[in-house]
Protein backbone atom coordinates (compact mmCIF):
# COMPACT_ATOMS: atom_id res chain seq x y z
CA UNK A 1 0.00 0.00 0.00
CA UNK A 2 2.92 2.09 1.07
CA UNK A 3 4.36 1.46 -2.18
CA UNK A 4 0.62 2.26 -4.21
CA UNK A 5 0.77 5.63 -2.36
CA UNK A 6 3.88 6.55 -3.53
CA UNK A 7 3.40 6.02 -6.88
CA UNK A 8 0.28 7.85 -6.84
CA UNK A 9 2.18 10.78 -5.39
CA UNK A 10 4.50 10.87 -8.47
CA UNK A 11 2.05 10.37 -11.12
CA UNK A 12 0.50 13.84 -9.45
CA UNK A 13 3.08 15.23 -9.48
CA UNK A 14 3.74 14.48 -13.09
CA UNK A 15 0.48 14.87 -14.10
CA UNK A 16 0.30 18.90 -13.92
CA UNK A 17 3.60 19.34 -16.37
CA UNK A 18 2.26 16.79 -18.98
CA UNK A 19 -1.15 18.76 -19.51
CA UNK A 20 1.21 22.15 -19.27
CA UNK A 21 3.57 20.87 -22.05
CA UNK A 22 -0.19 20.48 -23.99
CA UNK A 23 -1.09 23.88 -22.96
CA UNK A 24 2.48 25.18 -24.41
CA UNK A 25 1.20 24.01 -27.95
CA UNK A 26 -1.76 24.93 -28.02
CA UNK A 27 -1.01 28.45 -27.14
CA UNK A 28 2.09 27.93 -29.45
CA UNK A 29 -0.35 27.08 -32.38
CA UNK A 30 -2.68 30.05 -31.43
CA UNK A 31 0.41 32.50 -31.71
CA UNK A 32 1.43 30.82 -35.19
CA UNK A 33 -2.15 31.09 -36.22
CA UNK A 34 -2.30 34.90 -35.49
CA UNK A 35 1.35 35.37 -37.11
CA UNK A 36 -0.21 33.75 -40.50
CA UNK A 37 -2.90 36.05 -39.64
CA UNK A 38 -0.76 39.59 -39.71
CA UNK A 39 1.82 37.89 -42.22
CA UNK A 40 -1.20 36.65 -44.97
CA UNK A 41 -1.90 40.88 -44.31
CA UNK A 42 1.98 41.79 -44.81
CA UNK A 43 1.85 43.21 -41.61
CA UNK A 44 5.30 41.64 -40.98
CA UNK A 45 6.55 43.01 -38.23
CA UNK A 46 3.37 42.04 -36.10
CA UNK A 47 3.81 38.11 -37.72
CA UNK A 48 7.21 38.20 -36.48
CA UNK A 49 6.54 39.23 -33.21
CA UNK A 50 3.57 36.13 -33.10
CA UNK A 51 6.07 34.04 -34.52
CA UNK A 52 8.85 34.48 -31.74
CA UNK A 53 6.39 34.26 -29.63
CA UNK A 54 5.46 30.50 -30.92
CA UNK A 55 9.04 29.17 -30.57
CA UNK A 56 9.22 30.59 -27.19
CA UNK A 57 6.09 28.21 -26.30
CA UNK A 58 7.58 25.34 -28.20
CA UNK A 59 11.17 25.78 -28.98
CA UNK A 60 11.39 22.62 -30.91
CA UNK A 61 9.20 23.09 -33.82
CA UNK A 62 10.66 23.47 -37.12
CA UNK A 63 7.91 25.12 -38.71
CA UNK A 64 7.91 27.97 -36.54
CA UNK A 65 11.25 28.75 -37.18
CA UNK A 66 10.42 28.35 -41.06
CA UNK A 67 7.72 30.62 -40.76
CA UNK A 68 9.67 33.29 -38.66
CA UNK A 69 11.74 33.05 -41.22
CA UNK A 70 9.92 33.69 -44.37
CA UNK A 71 8.94 36.45 -42.32
CA UNK A 72 12.40 38.13 -41.79
CA UNK A 73 12.80 37.21 -45.63
CA UNK A 74 10.13 39.72 -46.38
CA UNK A 75 11.63 42.45 -43.90
CA UNK A 76 15.05 41.81 -46.04
CA UNK A 77 16.98 40.88 -42.77
CA UNK A 78 18.24 37.49 -44.95
CA UNK A 79 21.26 36.58 -42.20
CA UNK A 80 19.26 36.58 -39.05
CA UNK A 81 16.01 34.76 -41.82
CA UNK A 82 19.10 32.47 -42.71
CA UNK A 83 19.84 31.39 -38.78
CA UNK A 84 15.90 30.50 -38.18
CA UNK A 85 15.97 28.59 -41.65
CA UNK A 86 19.10 26.50 -40.42
CA UNK A 87 17.66 25.75 -37.13
CA UNK A 88 14.26 24.65 -39.21
CA UNK A 89 15.91 22.08 -40.85
CA UNK A 90 18.39 20.79 -38.03
CA UNK A 91 14.95 19.82 -36.25
CA UNK A 92 13.58 18.14 -39.10
CA UNK A 93 15.78 17.54 -41.96
CA UNK A 94 12.80 16.24 -43.90
CA UNK A 95 11.07 20.27 -43.97
CA UNK A 96 11.57 21.18 -47.61
CA UNK A 97 10.44 24.61 -46.94
CA UNK A 98 12.99 24.95 -44.69
CA UNK A 99 15.72 23.77 -46.82
CA UNK A 100 14.11 25.94 -49.97
CA UNK A 101 14.20 29.01 -47.03
CA UNK A 102 17.65 28.28 -46.44
CA UNK A 103 18.41 28.16 -49.93
CA UNK A 104 16.56 31.65 -50.70
CA UNK A 105 18.61 33.27 -47.99
CA UNK A 106 22.00 32.01 -49.07
CA UNK A 107 21.10 33.07 -52.51
CA UNK A 108 19.82 36.62 -51.10
CA UNK A 109 23.41 36.96 -49.41
CA UNK A 110 25.06 36.05 -52.24
CA UNK A 111 26.13 32.73 -51.07
CA UNK A 112 25.08 30.89 -54.38
CA UNK A 113 27.44 27.40 -53.87
CA UNK A 114 25.87 27.15 -50.75
CA UNK A 115 22.10 27.85 -51.80
CA UNK A 116 22.52 25.10 -54.41
CA UNK A 117 23.64 22.50 -51.82
CA UNK A 118 20.10 23.82 -50.13
CA UNK A 119 18.35 23.57 -53.46
CA UNK A 120 19.63 19.97 -54.28
CA UNK A 121 18.62 18.73 -50.62
CA UNK A 122 15.18 19.94 -51.32
CA UNK A 123 15.26 18.14 -54.33
CA UNK A 124 16.44 14.97 -53.10
CA UNK A 125 13.23 15.11 -50.66
CA UNK A 126 11.17 16.43 -53.39
CA UNK A 127 12.66 16.06 -57.00
CA UNK A 128 9.38 17.77 -58.52
CA UNK A 129 9.19 20.99 -56.62
CA UNK A 130 8.97 23.59 -59.07
CA UNK A 131 10.39 25.96 -57.37
CA UNK A 132 13.42 24.37 -55.91
CA UNK A 133 14.05 23.42 -59.91
CA UNK A 134 13.98 27.10 -60.67
CA UNK A 135 16.05 28.10 -57.79
CA UNK A 136 18.44 26.06 -58.44
CA UNK A 137 18.74 27.56 -62.17
CA UNK A 138 19.35 31.20 -60.38
CA UNK A 139 21.97 29.49 -58.05
CA UNK A 140 24.20 28.66 -60.72
CA UNK A 141 23.11 31.38 -63.48
CA UNK A 142 24.56 33.68 -60.41
CA UNK A 143 27.86 31.57 -60.09
CA UNK A 144 28.14 31.92 -63.89
CA UNK A 145 27.36 35.88 -63.87
CA UNK A 146 30.26 36.55 -60.69
CA UNK A 147 32.59 34.12 -62.90
CA UNK A 148 32.25 36.35 -65.76
CA UNK A 149 32.26 39.41 -63.66
CA UNK A 150 36.13 38.18 -62.28
CA UNK A 151 37.55 37.98 -65.40
CA UNK A 152 36.06 41.10 -66.83
CA UNK A 153 37.59 42.91 -64.10
CA UNK A 154 40.76 41.81 -64.46
CA UNK A 155 40.60 42.70 -68.35
CA UNK A 156 39.31 46.17 -66.95
CA UNK A 157 36.02 45.74 -68.42
CA UNK A 158 33.82 47.46 -65.96
CA UNK A 159 30.96 47.77 -67.79
CA UNK A 160 30.60 44.57 -68.21
CA UNK A 161 31.41 43.69 -64.66
CA UNK A 162 28.21 46.45 -63.65
CA UNK A 163 26.25 44.70 -66.28
CA UNK A 164 26.97 41.24 -64.55
CA UNK A 165 26.34 42.55 -61.16
CA UNK A 166 22.95 44.04 -61.68
CA UNK A 167 21.85 40.64 -63.10
CA UNK A 168 23.21 38.89 -60.08
CA UNK A 169 22.03 41.30 -57.52
CA UNK A 170 18.45 40.45 -59.42
CA UNK A 171 18.82 37.38 -57.15
CA UNK A 172 20.96 37.99 -54.74
CA UNK A 173 19.80 41.49 -53.23
CA UNK A 174 21.58 41.28 -50.04
CA UNK A 175 24.96 40.61 -51.38
CA UNK A 176 26.78 43.35 -50.55
CA UNK A 177 29.95 41.92 -51.63
CA UNK A 178 28.14 42.68 -55.36
CA UNK A 179 26.93 45.87 -54.35
CA UNK A 180 30.39 46.53 -53.71
CA UNK A 181 32.57 45.35 -56.81
CA UNK A 182 29.64 47.18 -58.81
CA UNK A 183 29.61 50.75 -56.48
CA UNK A 184 34.33 49.95 -57.77
CA UNK A 185 33.73 49.57 -61.01
CA UNK A 186 31.00 52.87 -61.11
CA UNK A 187 34.01 54.54 -59.91
CA UNK A 188 36.25 53.43 -62.20
CA UNK A 189 33.82 54.26 -64.95
CA UNK A 190 33.50 57.99 -63.43
CA UNK A 191 29.87 57.46 -62.62
CA UNK A 192 30.78 58.61 -58.95
CA UNK A 193 27.04 59.44 -57.77
CA UNK A 194 26.05 55.84 -58.54
CA UNK A 195 29.27 54.41 -56.70
CA UNK A 196 28.94 56.91 -53.97
CA UNK A 197 25.14 55.92 -53.67
CA UNK A 198 25.43 52.11 -53.58
CA UNK A 199 28.28 52.17 -50.94
CA UNK A 200 26.13 54.93 -48.64
CA UNK A 201 23.31 52.62 -48.75
CA UNK A 202 25.71 49.39 -47.42
CA UNK A 203 27.29 52.25 -45.07
CA UNK A 204 23.70 53.35 -43.49
CA UNK A 205 23.35 49.43 -42.82
CA UNK A 206 26.87 48.56 -41.60
CA UNK A 207 29.26 51.93 -41.16
CA UNK A 208 32.62 49.67 -40.05
CA UNK A 209 31.75 48.15 -43.72
CA UNK A 210 35.79 48.71 -44.77
CA UNK A 211 35.03 48.01 -48.64
CA UNK A 212 32.09 50.88 -48.47
CA UNK A 213 34.79 53.19 -46.97
CA UNK A 214 37.10 52.37 -49.68
CA UNK A 215 34.73 52.72 -52.45
CA UNK A 216 33.74 55.84 -51.09
CA UNK A 217 37.04 56.84 -50.94
CA UNK A 218 37.94 55.88 -54.37
CA UNK A 219 34.57 58.49 -55.90
CA UNK A 220 36.59 61.61 -53.64
CA UNK A 221 40.02 60.61 -54.82
CA UNK A 222 38.76 60.13 -58.39
CA UNK A 223 36.35 63.89 -58.36
CA UNK A 224 39.97 65.35 -56.99
CA UNK A 225 39.07 65.54 -53.63
CA UNK A 226 42.12 64.49 -52.38
CA UNK A 227 42.40 65.16 -48.59
CA UNK A 228 38.56 63.90 -48.01
CA UNK A 229 39.50 60.83 -50.11
CA UNK A 230 42.36 60.30 -47.86
CA UNK A 231 40.53 60.30 -44.77
CA UNK A 232 37.83 57.48 -46.18
CA UNK A 233 40.70 55.56 -46.76
CA UNK A 234 42.32 55.38 -43.50
CA UNK A 235 39.06 54.60 -41.70
CA UNK A 236 38.87 51.72 -43.85
CA UNK A 237 42.09 50.43 -43.04
CA UNK A 238 40.97 51.48 -39.01
CA UNK A 239 38.28 49.02 -39.92
CA UNK A 240 40.62 46.03 -42.08
CA UNK A 241 44.28 46.87 -41.79
CA UNK A 242 45.30 44.44 -44.31
CA UNK A 243 42.25 45.88 -47.26
CA UNK A 244 45.30 46.41 -50.01
CA UNK A 245 43.13 48.14 -52.35
CA UNK A 246 42.66 50.74 -49.43
CA UNK A 247 46.25 50.82 -48.82
CA UNK A 248 47.29 51.06 -52.22
CA UNK A 249 44.68 53.78 -53.16
CA UNK A 250 45.70 56.16 -49.90
CA UNK A 251 49.52 55.79 -50.90
CA UNK A 252 48.50 56.87 -54.18
CA UNK A 253 46.44 59.83 -52.69
CA UNK A 254 48.83 61.14 -50.58
CA UNK A 255 51.69 60.60 -52.80
CA UNK A 256 49.75 62.24 -56.08
CA UNK A 257 48.78 65.53 -53.37
CA UNK A 258 52.18 65.77 -52.66
CA UNK A 259 53.58 66.20 -56.22
CA UNK A 260 51.03 68.49 -57.38
CA UNK A 261 52.07 70.92 -54.54
CA UNK A 262 55.02 70.85 -55.38
CA UNK A 263 55.21 71.50 -58.60
CA UNK A 264 52.52 74.33 -58.14
CA UNK A 265 54.78 75.86 -55.59
CA UNK A 266 57.75 75.46 -58.09
CA UNK A 267 55.51 77.09 -61.16
CA UNK A 268 54.88 80.33 -58.35
CA UNK A 269 58.42 80.40 -57.73
CA UNK A 270 59.08 80.96 -61.47
CA UNK A 271 61.17 77.16 -61.46
CA UNK A 272 59.62 75.79 -64.44
CA UNK A 273 61.88 73.08 -65.18
CA UNK A 274 61.47 72.24 -61.77
CA UNK A 275 58.02 72.38 -62.26
CA UNK A 276 57.66 70.40 -65.29
CA UNK A 277 59.91 66.98 -63.99
CA UNK A 278 57.23 66.77 -60.32
CA UNK A 279 53.87 67.53 -62.79
CA UNK A 280 55.25 65.05 -65.34
CA UNK A 281 56.51 62.69 -61.51
CA UNK A 282 52.68 63.29 -60.60
CA UNK A 283 51.07 61.90 -64.12
CA UNK A 284 52.48 58.64 -63.80
CA UNK A 285 51.40 57.54 -59.96
CA UNK A 286 47.59 56.44 -61.24
CA UNK A 287 46.77 56.66 -64.85
CA UNK A 288 42.84 55.84 -63.68
CA UNK A 289 42.91 59.07 -61.53
CA UNK A 290 41.43 60.67 -64.69
CA UNK A 291 40.12 64.09 -63.53
CA UNK A 292 43.34 64.90 -61.07
CA UNK A 293 45.58 63.95 -64.28
CA UNK A 294 43.27 66.55 -66.47
CA UNK A 295 44.22 69.36 -64.09
CA UNK A 296 48.24 67.95 -64.20
CA UNK A 297 48.42 67.99 -68.01
CA UNK A 298 46.88 71.52 -68.36
CA UNK A 299 49.38 72.85 -65.23
CA UNK A 300 52.40 71.24 -67.23
CA UNK A 301 51.03 72.78 -70.57
CA UNK A 302 51.00 76.19 -68.44
CA UNK A 303 54.61 75.50 -67.43
CA UNK A 304 55.57 74.73 -71.40
CA UNK A 305 53.59 78.11 -72.60
CA UNK A 306 55.76 79.76 -70.20
CA UNK A 307 59.25 77.69 -71.56
CA UNK A 308 57.83 78.92 -75.14
CA UNK A 309 57.22 75.25 -76.21
CA UNK A 310 54.02 75.60 -77.47
CA UNK A 311 53.39 72.53 -79.43
CA UNK A 312 54.16 70.34 -76.36
CA UNK A 313 51.88 72.70 -74.66
CA UNK A 314 48.91 72.14 -77.19
CA UNK A 315 49.66 68.64 -76.73
CA UNK A 316 49.34 69.02 -73.16
CA UNK A 317 46.48 70.80 -73.10
CA UNK A 318 44.59 68.36 -75.65
CA UNK A 319 45.59 65.24 -72.96
CA UNK A 320 43.73 67.12 -70.45
CA UNK A 321 40.38 67.85 -72.65
CA UNK A 322 40.33 64.27 -73.84
CA UNK A 323 40.50 63.24 -70.20
CA UNK A 324 37.65 65.62 -69.47
CA UNK A 325 35.92 67.53 -72.41
CA UNK A 326 34.20 69.85 -69.62
CA UNK A 327 37.77 71.08 -68.22
CA UNK A 328 37.51 75.64 -69.59
CA UNK A 329 40.90 76.12 -67.99
CA UNK A 330 42.42 73.86 -70.79
CA UNK A 331 40.26 74.79 -73.25
CA UNK A 332 41.42 78.38 -72.48
CA UNK A 333 45.53 77.70 -72.46
CA UNK A 334 45.00 75.73 -75.78
CA UNK A 335 43.15 78.32 -77.52
CA UNK A 336 45.53 80.57 -75.87
CA UNK A 337 48.46 78.83 -77.70
CA UNK A 338 46.75 78.70 -81.23
CA UNK A 339 46.76 81.76 -81.10
CA UNK A 340 50.22 82.59 -80.47
CA UNK A 341 51.27 80.04 -83.07
CA UNK A 342 48.78 81.66 -85.55
CA UNK A 343 46.76 78.90 -85.75
CA UNK A 344 43.70 81.00 -85.29
CA UNK A 345 41.04 78.31 -86.88
CA UNK A 346 41.55 76.28 -83.96
CA UNK A 347 41.59 79.08 -81.32
CA UNK A 348 38.26 80.25 -82.76
CA UNK A 349 37.16 76.28 -82.40
CA UNK A 350 37.85 76.51 -78.82
CA UNK A 351 36.73 79.50 -77.79
CA UNK A 352 33.26 78.90 -79.62
CA UNK A 353 33.82 75.74 -77.37
CA UNK A 354 34.39 77.97 -74.06
CA UNK A 355 31.95 80.34 -74.82
CA UNK A 356 28.91 77.72 -75.91
CA UNK A 357 29.60 76.88 -71.77
CA UNK A 358 30.45 79.96 -69.97
CA UNK A 359 28.77 82.80 -71.91
CA UNK A 360 30.92 85.17 -70.38
CA UNK A 361 31.80 89.09 -71.33
CA UNK A 362 35.63 87.97 -70.72
CA UNK A 363 34.76 84.77 -73.22
CA UNK A 364 32.89 86.71 -75.75
CA UNK A 365 35.68 89.23 -76.10
CA UNK A 366 38.41 86.27 -76.48
CA UNK A 367 36.21 84.69 -79.41
CA UNK A 368 35.81 87.84 -81.25
CA UNK A 369 39.22 88.70 -80.88
CA UNK A 370 40.02 85.28 -82.28
CA UNK A 371 37.26 85.41 -84.98
CA UNK A 372 39.48 88.87 -85.92
CA UNK A 373 42.75 86.51 -86.07
CA UNK A 374 41.26 84.25 -88.58
CA UNK A 375 39.59 86.94 -90.57
CA UNK A 376 42.92 88.99 -91.40
CA UNK A 377 44.87 85.79 -91.46
CA UNK A 378 43.22 84.66 -94.30
CA UNK A 379 44.30 88.25 -96.22
CA UNK A 380 47.40 89.12 -97.14
CA UNK A 381 50.10 89.24 -95.09
CA UNK A 382 51.99 92.66 -96.00
CA UNK A 383 54.47 92.27 -93.00
CA UNK A 384 54.90 88.83 -94.38
CA UNK A 385 55.16 90.17 -97.45
CA UNK A 386 58.00 92.84 -96.61
CA UNK A 387 59.55 90.79 -94.26
CA UNK A 388 59.07 93.22 -91.20
CA UNK A 389 57.39 92.46 -87.67
CA UNK A 390 54.26 94.20 -86.83
CA UNK A 391 55.33 96.25 -84.76
CA UNK A 392 58.13 97.73 -87.01
CA UNK A 393 58.99 101.37 -87.89
CA UNK A 394 58.39 103.49 -90.78
CA UNK A 395 62.15 103.81 -91.51
CA UNK A 396 61.85 100.08 -91.35
CA UNK A 397 59.26 99.47 -93.56
CA UNK A 398 61.59 101.83 -96.28
CA UNK A 399 64.33 99.82 -95.43
CA UNK A 400 62.55 96.54 -96.47
CA UNK A 401 60.69 97.62 -99.07
CA UNK A 402 63.76 98.97 -100.97
CA UNK A 403 65.61 95.37 -100.64
CA UNK A 404 62.15 93.47 -101.77
CA UNK A 405 61.91 95.37 -104.43
CA UNK A 406 64.95 95.39 -105.57
CA UNK A 407 64.94 91.81 -104.87
CA UNK A 408 62.15 90.90 -107.33
CA UNK A 409 61.94 94.01 -109.96
CA UNK A 410 61.26 92.33 -113.39
CA UNK A 411 64.20 93.97 -114.72
CA UNK A 412 66.34 91.99 -112.54
CA UNK A 413 64.88 88.83 -113.66
CA UNK A 414 64.62 89.62 -117.57
CA UNK A 415 66.90 86.43 -118.57
CA UNK A 416 64.85 84.07 -116.75
CA UNK A 417 62.10 82.07 -118.15
CA UNK A 418 58.73 83.47 -119.02
CA UNK A 419 57.46 81.47 -115.74
CA UNK A 420 59.70 82.53 -113.40
CA UNK A 421 59.29 86.40 -115.00
CA UNK A 422 55.91 85.93 -114.11
CA UNK A 423 55.98 84.86 -110.70
CA UNK A 424 58.60 87.96 -109.85
CA UNK A 425 56.53 90.09 -111.31
CA UNK A 426 53.70 89.23 -108.87
CA UNK A 427 55.57 89.15 -106.00
CA UNK A 428 57.31 92.76 -107.02
CA UNK A 429 53.66 93.62 -107.24
CA UNK A 430 52.77 92.72 -104.06
CA UNK A 431 55.71 94.04 -102.23
CA UNK A 432 54.69 97.59 -103.73
CA UNK A 433 50.96 97.12 -103.02
CA UNK A 434 52.36 96.00 -98.93
CA UNK A 435 54.14 99.46 -98.94
CA UNK A 436 51.54 101.77 -100.40
CA UNK A 437 49.28 100.22 -96.91
CA UNK A 438 51.82 100.14 -94.35
CA UNK A 439 53.54 103.16 -95.40
CA UNK A 440 50.22 104.82 -94.71
CA UNK A 441 49.21 105.71 -91.33
CA UNK A 442 45.24 105.50 -91.90
CA UNK A 443 45.37 102.49 -94.11
CA UNK A 444 47.47 101.20 -91.99
CA UNK A 445 45.41 101.18 -88.87
CA UNK A 446 42.62 99.94 -91.05
CA UNK A 447 44.45 96.76 -91.73
CA UNK A 448 46.02 96.37 -88.50
CA UNK A 449 42.43 96.31 -87.03
CA UNK A 450 41.05 94.02 -89.49
CA UNK A 451 38.81 96.09 -91.80
CA UNK A 452 38.41 95.68 -95.35
CA UNK A 453 40.59 97.52 -97.35
CA UNK A 454 38.52 97.82 -100.37
CA UNK A 455 35.61 99.64 -98.42
CA UNK A 456 36.56 102.86 -99.32
CA UNK A 457 38.28 102.52 -102.42
CA UNK A 458 41.83 101.86 -101.66
CA UNK A 459 42.30 99.55 -105.04
CA UNK A 460 44.28 97.03 -103.75
CA UNK A 461 43.98 94.90 -106.75
CA UNK A 462 44.40 97.92 -109.38
CA UNK A 463 47.65 99.48 -110.08
CA UNK A 464 50.76 100.05 -107.89
CA UNK A 465 50.50 102.98 -106.39
CA UNK A 466 54.22 102.94 -104.72
CA UNK A 467 57.64 104.12 -105.16
CA UNK A 468 58.91 104.50 -108.60
CA UNK A 469 62.01 101.81 -109.46
CA UNK A 470 64.32 101.70 -112.26
CA UNK A 471 67.23 99.82 -113.28
CA UNK A 472 70.36 101.02 -115.36
CA UNK A 473 71.92 99.32 -117.92
CA UNK A 474 75.35 99.88 -116.79
CA UNK A 475 75.73 96.95 -114.01
CA UNK A 476 75.12 95.45 -111.14
CA UNK A 477 74.19 97.07 -108.40
CA UNK A 478 73.40 101.11 -110.49
CA UNK A 479 69.99 101.01 -109.22
CA UNK A 480 67.66 104.27 -109.21
CA UNK A 481 65.23 104.04 -106.32
CA UNK A 482 63.13 107.20 -106.12
CA UNK A 483 60.01 107.52 -103.94
CA UNK A 484 56.94 109.39 -106.19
Amino acid sequence: MAAAAECDVVMAATEPELLDDEEAKREAETFKEQGNAYYAKKDYNEAYNYYTKAIDMCPKNASYYGNRAATLMMLGRFREALGDAQQSVRLDDSFVRGHLREGKCHLSLGNAMAACRSFQRALELDHKNAQAQQEFKNANAVMEYEKIAEADFEKRDFRKVVFCMDRALEFAPACHRFKILKAECLAMLGRYPEAQSVASDILRMDSTNADALYVRGLCLYYEDCIEKAVQFFIQALRMAPDHEKACIACRNAKALKAKKEDGNKAFKEGNYKLAYELYTEALGIDPNNIKTNAKLYCNRGTVNSKLRKLDDAIEDCTNAVKLDDTYIKAYLRRAQCYMDTEQYEEAVRDYEKVYQTEKTKEHKQLLKNAQLELKKSKRKDYYKILGVDKNASEDEIKKAYRKRALMHHPDRHSGASAEVQKEEEKKFKEVGEAFTILSDPKKKTRYDSGQDLDEEGMNMGGELAGPFFSLSASGPGNFFFQFG
